[in-house]
C-alpha cells in the first residue's frame, strides 16, 4: 500500500481535493482544527492518522463500507486540517462527538471559501421530456458570505473611481477559483459594478470579458519547496 499523502501544498489543491474527491463520495462529517505554533504538524498527521486507522487500502475500504464502518479521511494545509468520515460506526463519532459537523448542513469554512454539499436542482432535461429532480448531494464551493460581502462593497467602491481597464483586471483576477457558485457570485458583483457605472454615465463592463470560467487545476499533494 502507498504510503498516506495528506499534506495539500496549496490552498488550491485543499479546497479541490475536498470538493472533487472526499465530499462527493459521502464523507459528509468532519472537524476541523488548527494545529497549535508549538506542535509539529508532522506529528499530528501521523498521531492522527494512526489513530483513526485512516491509511489503508482501497479494498479495506470496500469491505468497511460493506460491514457498516465508516471510513475516514484527513486533509491538512500548513496548520489546518479536516477530518472526514462517511456513515458508519467508528471511535472517531464517539471521541469528537462535540465537534463534528455534517458538510450538508453547515459548510467547512477555508481561506475565505465555504465548502459544502447540497442537493442539485434539476438534472438536464432531454427534448420532449419531463424535468427529473436530481437528489444526489453534490459538493458546492462558493466564497463565505462576509467576505463576499466584503469584496461587493469593494467593487461597488471602485466602480465609482477606477477606469473600465482596472476594474476588468481586478474582477477577472479575482482570488478564488471559478467554481459554478463562485461564478455566480462574481456574475452578481458586475451587476452591481455595471449598475453603478451606469449611473454615472459610463459603459458597462461585458461579463463574458472579465469572468474567469475556467478553474485551475492543480497537483494536490506536490511537494512543497525548501
Amino acid at each position: 500500500m502507498k504510503e498516506y499523502r495528506c499534506h495539500a501544498s496549496s490552498e488550491i489543491g485543499f479546497v479541490q481535493q475536498l470538493a472533487c474527491n472526499y465530499l462527493p463520495h459521502g464523507y459528509w462529517f468532519y472537524v476541523t482544527g488548527q494545529i497549535p505554533p508549538e506542535k509539529d504538524p508532522q506529528q499530528v498527521d501521523e498521531k492522527l492518522i494512526d489513530k483513526y486507522d485512516i491509511a489503508v487500502s482501497r479494498a479495506t475500504r470496500w469491505r468497511r463500507k460493506k460491514a457498516g464502518t465508516a471510513n475516514l479521511h484527513y486533509l491538512r494545509h500548513e496548520r489546518f486540517f479536516a477530518l472526514l468520515a462517511t456513515h458508519g460506526k467508528h471511535r472517531f463519532f464517539s471521541d469528537e462527538a462535540k465537534r463534528i459537523r455534517d458538510a450538508r448542513k453547515i459548510s467547512i469554512q477555508f481561506s475565505g471559501y465555504s465548502i459544502g454539499c447540497k442537493q442539485g436542482d434539476y438534472l438536464r432535461k432531454s427534448p420532449g421530456k419531463k424535468s427529473v429532480a436530481d437528489h444526489r448531494y453534490r459538493s458546492r464551493v462558493q466564497v463565505s458570505r462576509p467576505v463576499y460581502l466584503d469584496w461587493l462593497a469593494y467593487f461597488e467602491h471602485a466602480a465609482q473611481r477606477f477606469p473600465a481597464e482596472r476594474l476588468s483586471a481586478e474582477i477577472y483576477h479575482f482570488p478564488y477559483e471559478p467554481y459554478a457558485p463562485v461564478r455566480k457570485q462574481v456574475l452578481n458583483i458586475v451587476r452591481v459594478v455595471n449598475r453603478t457605472r451606469k449611473q454615472r454615465g459610463r459603459r458597462p463592463l461585458e461579463a463574458r470579458q472579465v469572468v474567469r470560467y475556467r478553474r485551475r487545476i492543480v497537483r494536490v499533494f506536490d511537494e512543497l519547496a525548501d
